[in-house]
């Protein structure tokens, strides 16, 4: 199915449309706006899908009650989950950071995630209650953060509660064949970088509405799982160029 749409997507249809061929950069030849304009049609294309499948996610049936209402740490002490819901803000994120007992230091792909959310946050915050979490001591995650520079970021340790095993921010959950799938060896566990959302009702019941499950589900050749790209900037923007992402994965630091 893919190494089909690869083959459909090197030869792009021409568009006759002339309200996408209004654009003339500098030194560009017939051959790259046909082309080009082609390209942007697919581009609207998948503008309608992408609103079209938001739609359909805003449109999900209710689901699962939340299991417990967790307690958590955080700076100003414990917090329970009913207790993460500012006054007029009715949904909650929690991602799940890859910083568990079983590393020395945090995963970097959920970092340079974090990196780059800690700049967000004074705008999330307007409208989501954003909080991450994970299976470290709250001293651990307050060292990372001065490390990082990150000022706005919500952290909370999950303080050996079973959020991330209720809601597969950890390995424990999975079953034979998903561990099988994702190659974990027999006996290892590990965090996983789950993003899930909570909607509170006006009766104050709390219920899971989405979870990034694509995390789970098995990748394409050459894509990995791209579970929460849709909200990270840098892979977006890798993928305007004309390199693509490559083989390139962040690291911590960098010579």
């Amino acid at each position: 199915m893919l190494e089909r749409h690869e083959r459909q997507t090197e030869e792009p249809v021409m568009s006759t449309r002339p309200e996408l061929q209004q654009l003339r950069f500098p030194g560009e030849s017939a051959g790259y706006r046909s082309a080009r304009a082609a390209l942007l049609a697919e581009e609207m294309a998948l503008r309608r899908q992408i609103e079209s499948v938001a739609a359909r996610r805003r449109a999900l049936p209710p689901g699962g009650e939340l299991k417990q209402d967790y307690r958590f740490v955080g700076a100003d002490g414990p917090v329970h989950v009913s207790e993460l819901f500012a006054p007029g803000k009715d949904t909650l994120a929690i991602y799940s950071f890859m910083y568990g007992p079983e590393r020395k230091r945090p995963c970097p792909g959920c970092t340079h995630f974090l990196d780059g959310i800690d700049g967000q946050v004074r705008h999330i915050d307007q409208r989501l209650n954003f909080v991450v979490v994970a299976k470290r001591p709250l001293a651990d995650l307050l060292a990372f953060a001065k490390e990082r520079g990150w000022h706005g970021l919500h952290l909370l340790s999950t303080d050996g509660n079973s959020y991330d095993s209720d809601y597969f921010g950890d390995s424990s959950a999975l079953s034979p064949q998903m561990r099988r799938q994702q190659d974990f060896k027999d006996g290892e566990e590990w965090d996983m970088p789950m993003l899930n959302v909570f909607h509170r009702s006006s009766d104050g019941v709390i219920r899971h509405t989405w979870g990034s499950e694509m995390l789970y589900v098995p990748s394409e050749p050459g894509q990995d799982y791209r579970h929460n790209d849709m909200l990270d900037p840098m892979w977006n923007l890798f993928d305007v160029m004309p390199e693509g992402r490559g083989d390139f994965q962040p690291r911590l630091s960098y010579a």
